[in-house]
């Protein structure tokens, strides 16, 4: 029986990729220490869903509360489980670039230094292993802001005719332009799953991802942007839109499809792999279309505050080309789109919240 060890595995994607493993025959040891509630706050915490997984999946499932920064504890993890592991899916991460700037230490040693460590421990002890880091669009900063775009009633849309007019695809430059320090740590890990591959010869891929998003998904303010949109509209708590007239568009793919993406890598795995990874035109809005959808859903009007300054470095438009992985994965695809994410999230969050939709 395959042996996977998942990273964030009480998280969104860690959680939906555990689920999804155990499904095709894994057993999968989890390692979570809940620090998105020291993050975002209790709110935030997903202890909720760790407690649900360890009911549901039962002797399947192996929870271990590790800091993914505690190298002896991994040590000692991955010198007991040695060549049994088949698959590691590092999901764990600090995933807002607002809190990166209050700690940059703390961000560095989670996103940066302890996927090194992962990727050591994929090296020494299951160099056999597939190695798959969810990585994510801010590796290439505000490079994207420099695409030539024009304003419509609702959002900003790349000119007609622009290459990158169906999405932007693996070739944008990193360099020369403004990350923030959570896109820094981020790439840092990004380009040394990259070199793991390239150099030691390692299985190993980065899907760089648009918003990820889905039902299990703990949003707050500083991230999970359909979650806490669709929060606030249930709620009545208000939202506030940062910047860009709340025109700027983002594309988001349900946790589902993008662990789908990661089963399709794993079957036939490569070394140094590269993808961006989203809802690509599939499953994308601006803020204030997703706003119209989640008051549509809910029935309710939702209360805005708007900020005309926009967060450093944030992307105007950022629509994923999905084109390189469909070419290599020809088999895979969408399950959900932009309305089925939204009402899932909704149903979700109702019953969570001790409701009834």
């Amino acid at each position: 029986m395959p042996l996977a060890v998942v990273t964030g595995s009480a998280g969104m994607i860690g959680s939906e990729t555990t689920t999804f493993l155990i499904e095709q025959g894994f057993d999968v040891i989890g390692v979570d220490n809940d620090m998105r509630a020291r993050f975002f706050g209790s709110d935030a915490s997903t202890a909720w869903n760790r407690d649900r997984m360890t009911e549901m999946l039962g002797a399947r499932y192996t929870h271990r509360d590790i800091d993914i920064r505690d190298s002896a504890a991994l040590q000692d993890l991955f010198s007991d489980l040695g060549s049994s592991v088949n698959l590691i899916v590092h999901t764990a991460a600090q995933p807002s670039h607002d809190w990166a700037a209050r700690d940059p230490e703390t961000d560095f040693g989670v996103n940066a230094v302890a996927t090194l460590q992962l990727l050591e421990m994929c090296r020494r002890y299951a160099p056999q292993s597939t190695f798959i880091f969810t990585s994510t669009n801010k590796v290439y900063g505000d490079r994207p802001n420099t695409l030539p775009f024009v304003e419509l009633d609702t959002r900003w849309e790349v000119e007609p005719g622009h290459r990158a007019v169906d999405g932007i695809d693996e070739t944008m430059s990193i360099d020369h332009s403004l990350h923030s320090l959570f896109g820094v740590s981020k790439t840092s890990a990004d380009l040394m799953v990259q070199e793991y591959g390239r150099y030691f010869g390692l299985k190993t891929v980065c899907f760089r991802a648009g918003c990820l998003t889905g039902p299990l998904h703990a949003g707050t303010r500083l991230h999970g942007f359909l979650a806490y949109l669709m929060q606030c509209t249930i709620t009545g708590a208000e939202y506030r839109i940062e910047g860009y007239k709340g025109k700027q568009v983002r594309d988001n793919i349900h946790s589902h499809d993008l662990v789908k993406a990661f089963f399709h890598f794993y079957q036939a795995p490569r070394s140094g792999a590269v993808y961006n990874i989203g809802g690509s035109r599939h499953s994308e809005c601006s803020i204030l279309e997703a706003i119209s959808l989640c008051e549509d859903i809910a029935g309710k009007k939702l209360k805005l505050n708007y900020d005309p300054q926009n967060r450093t470095g944030d992307h105007i438009w950022y629509v994923s080309d999905v084109r390189k992985f469909r070419s290599d994965y020809p088999e895979w695809e969408y399950s959900y789109d932009l309305n089925a994410i939204l009402k899932e999230i909704y149903e979700a969050q109702v019953k969570r919240l001790g409701g009834s939709p």
